[in-house]
C-alpha cells in the first residue's frame, strides 16, 4: 500500500477551498445542517438530550425547481443527541410511517413526542406522532434511538376515539410523565370555522394507561384555549402544570393588544392538575419571523437539562442560508427564562446556547458528532440501522473541501501523541486535523488509502501537542471514503 507523503498532503490542502457552511463559526443554531428537522421534541435520558424532529424533505418539480413544503411526503423522524447542547450526534432517520416504516397503516409522521418509562425492570421508549391530521400513532423501542416498532398495528387515537371526531386537526402530541408515575397525552388543534377562531375548542388531554400504549379513559376537551392553532406542549415546573401552544393567525390587532401576544406566538396556560382546568399564563416565544425574518408555523418544546431550562423550536434559517424558499424547517435551541417559578419570554438566536460540558477527545467520538459541518452527509451503518433508519451512523458524502468541527474538546495536560481515525475507503484522500479554525494550527495529516471498504483504524503521530480546551476541525480531501469515529491517544 502506497502511503501519501505529508508534504504531498500539505500541497493538496493548499489547493482546496473549504465548502461554505450554512451557519457561521461559533453559531450553534440550527443544531444540525446535514438535513432538515422540524417540530422538535426533547427528552433527557442518561445525561443526554435527545431531539426528535419531523423529517422535512425537499420536493422538486420536473424542472428541478423547489416546491413549497406541503408535508404530504413526510414519513420519517430525525433523531440527534448531545451531552453539551453544542456537539450533536446524528442517530439517523427513523422510518416511522408508510409502507417503508414501522406504522405501515399510516401515511405520515408529523410532530413527534417522546417519553420513557421503566416497565418490568427495563427502560422502554415511546415515540408518539401524528398521521397527518387524523390521529396519533405510538412506536416503542428498547433504546432512545430505536429500532422502533409498532405495538398496535393501528392508531392509539383516531377519529373513532370518543370526543375526537370533531377535532379539526387531530395531531401534534405532547406527553407528560408526572411525579406519581402517571402519564398524560395532549393532542389537537385547528380552527373549525372563522367564527370559532377566538376559542376553537380543539385541544384534548387524556390519561395514558400504565403500558403507555393505551388510554386510561376518554380524551377530554381543554377549555378556553384562546386562539389555538396547533403545537401541544406540556411541562411540570414546581407543582404547576404548564400547557403551551401556538396561537392562530386569525387574531385581530384588538385581540393581540388585549391578550398581550401575537399571531403565531407560543403561549402558556397554567393549572394545578394535569387535566386542568387551565388559566391563561404568559406568552413565551414570538414567531420565528420576529427573530429571523422568515415566518410560518411555530412549534416548540420546553425541557430542563443540568438545572437550566431551554426551549427548542424550528425556524427557516437553514433554508435561507442554503438559498431556498419553500418552508423547510430546522431546529434551534435557546435558553428559556424562568420568572416567578414559571416559563417566561425567550429570545430566538443564531448563537444558540452555551456549551454546558466539555467533550473528552480521548474517548471514541463518533464522526457524526458535530457542532458544524459543510459538504457532508451522514448515512446508516450496519444492517439494523439500514433496515430501521436510526441507530449507528457514519460520515459520508466526502469530497474536496468537505469539513466538520467539534466545539470545546478538553485535552487537559495529558500530552496526546497520536490520533486514531476509524474509516473505510474505496478511494484515496487525506484528512487535515487542526485547532480552533479550518486553517488553524495543524495537529496531523491522516492519509486515506483503499481498505476494500473494510473498517480500519489509522494511527498518525501528531505534529504538535494540544493542551487545554480547543475546537477541532476535520478538513477532507479526496472521495469514496467514510469516517466512523476518532480519538486522541495519550
Amino acid at each position: 500500500m502506497q502511503v501519501i507523503e505529508k508534504q504531498t498532503m500539505e500541497e493538496i490542502f493548499e489547493q482546496i477551498q473549504p465548502c461554505e457552511a450554512a451557519k457561521a463559526q461559533g453559531d450553534h443554531n440550527p443544531v444540525m445542517t446535514q438535513r432538515f428537522g422540524a417540530d422538535p421534541y426533547a427528552i433527557v435520558y442518561d445525561g443526554r438530550v435527545y431531539l426528535y424532529m419531523t423529517g422535512d424533505d425537499p420536493v422538486y418539480n420536473e424542472q428541478g425547481e423547489l416546491k413549497e413544503n406541503t408535508y404530504g411526503n413526510i414519513n420519517t423522524i430525525n433523531v440527534v443527541s448531545s451531552s453539551d447542547l453544542v456537539n450533536w450526534t446524528d442517530h439517523g432517520t427513523i422510518y416511522a410511517a408508510s409502507c417503508t416504516g414501522a406504522a405501515k397503516w399510516g401515511a405520515n409522521s408529523w410532530a413527534p413526542a417522546a417519553a420513557y418509562k421503566k416497565i418490568d425492570g427495563k427502560d422502554k421508549f415511546f415515540l408518539y406522532f401524528a398521521n397527518n391530521g387524523n390521529g396519533i400513532a405510538v412506536l416503542t423501542a428498547d433504546s432512545p434511538v430505536g429500532p422502533f416498532t409498532d405495538p398496535l398495528d393501528g392508531p392509539l387515537i383516531s377519529r373513532e376515539t370518543p370526543n375526537c371526531a370533531e377535532v379539526t386537526w387531530l395531531f401534534d402530541p405532547a406527553v407528560l410523565m408526572d411525579d406519581d408515575g402517571s402519564s398524560y397525552l395532549y393532542v389537537g388543534g385547528g380552527v373549525p370555522s372563522p367564527d370559532k377562531a377566538a376559542n376553537p375548542g380543539t385541544a384534548r388531554v387524556v390519561k395514558l394507561g400504565k403500558d403507555m400504549i393505551s388510554l386510561d379513559g376518554n380524551p377530554q376537551p381543554i377549555e378556553n384555549v384562546a386562539y389555538l392553532f396547533e403545537d401541544s406542549g406540556i411541562n411540570k415546573i414546581g407543582n404547576k402544570y404548564y400547557y403551551s401552544y401556538c396561537s392562530n393567525f386569525s387574531m385581530t390587532p384588538e385581540a393581540e393588544e388585549k391578550l398581550g401576544y401575537q399571531q403565531g406566538e407560543i403561549v402558556t396556560l397554567v393549572s394545578d392538575s394535569p387535566m386542568g382546568p387551565f388559566e391563561p399564563y404568559r406568552p413565551i416565544l414570538k414567531n420565528p419571523e420576529h427573530f429571523f425574518g422568515l415566518g410560518g408555523n411555530n412549534h416548540h418544546c420546553m425541557f430542563e437539562f443540568k438545572n437550566q431550562w431551554y426551549i427548542t423550536y424550528h425556524s427557516r434559517i437553514l433554508e435561507k442560508a442554503m438559498g431556498m424558499d419553500g418552508g423547510y424547517r430546522s431546529t434551534n435551541v435557546d435558553v428559556l427564562d424562568i420568572k416567578d417559578g414559571g416559563p417566561s419570554v425567550s429570545i430566538g438566536t443564531r448563537q444558540g446556547v452555551k456549551q454546558v460540558a466539555y467533550l473528552d477527545p480521548y474517548e471514541d467520538v463518533k464522526a457524526v458528532t458535530m457542532s458544524n459541518s459543510a459538504g457532508l452527509t451522514t448515512v446508516q451503518f450496519g444492517d439494523e440501522a439500514i433496515k430501521h433508519g436510526s441507530g449507528d451512523m457514519i460520515l459520508s458524502g466526502i469530497s474536496d473541501g468537505s469539513w466538520s468541527s467539534i466545539s470545546g474538546a478538553d485535552f487537559g495536560y495529558h500530552y496526546p501523541f497520536e490520533i486514531c481515525v476509524k474509516l473505510r475507503s474505496r478511494g484515496t484522500g487525506a484528512i487535515r486535523i487542526s485547532l480552533d479554525s479550518i486553517d488553524g494550527q495543524v495537529l496531523a495529516y491522516v492519509p486515506v488509502e483503499k481498505t476494500n471498504n473494510e473498517m480500519e483504524d489509522v494511527f498518525v503521530t501528531l505534529d504538535s501537542v494540544p493542551e487545554g480546551v480547543h475546537d477541532i476541525y476535520f478538513a477532507f480531501a479526496g472521495s469514496d471514503y467514510d469516517v466512523m469515529a476518532w480519538r486522541f491517544v495519550k
